[in-house]
């Protein structure tokens, strides 16, 4: 009597990881993503060790989350993983004031980001073709 099952959101040679509520602009957080995003796995997450901006390591552990689902959830081989898709979205915004001189205030935006990777088995790409 329950519900039926929702499709899954990707493809069966798939697998995606989400970092949520990261507070970066995603102006920042894209620079990142445009630099991962085609790359095999191996190379994007070197990329990301020696990449000298603060969110580096974050998206490197996100990186990592998705090869272990690839791996656990999906069945998928980790040596023929690309990055198929790393895109940005917005998120919330905490607004503040800040005092300024002769009792104004200024607003200070505080935006957080949410990034989304996908990995693509491009191994079974070649066998289904």
């Amino acid at each position: 009597m329950g519900k039926a099952k929702n499709a899954p959101k990707q493809a069966s040679n798939e697998a995606r990881a989400v970092l949520r509520m990261y507070r970066s602009s995603p102006q920042k957080l894209n620079l990142l993503a445009q630099q991962i995003r085609g790359l095999p796995v191996q190379k994007a997450i070197d990329e990301m060790q020696f990449s000298r901006k603060r969110a580096a390591s974050d998206v490197r552990k996100l990186l990592k989350s998705a090869v272990a689902n690839a791996e656990n959830n999906h069945d998928l081989d980790i040596d023929s993983l690309v990055v198929a898709e790393a895109h940005v979205g917005k998120n919330l915004v905490m607004k503040r004031i800040r005092a300024r001189a002769r009792g104004r205030a200024a607003r200070i935006m505080k935006p957080f980001s949410q990034l989304t990777v996908v990995l693509r088995d491009t191994s079974q790409e070649a066998e289904a073709v």
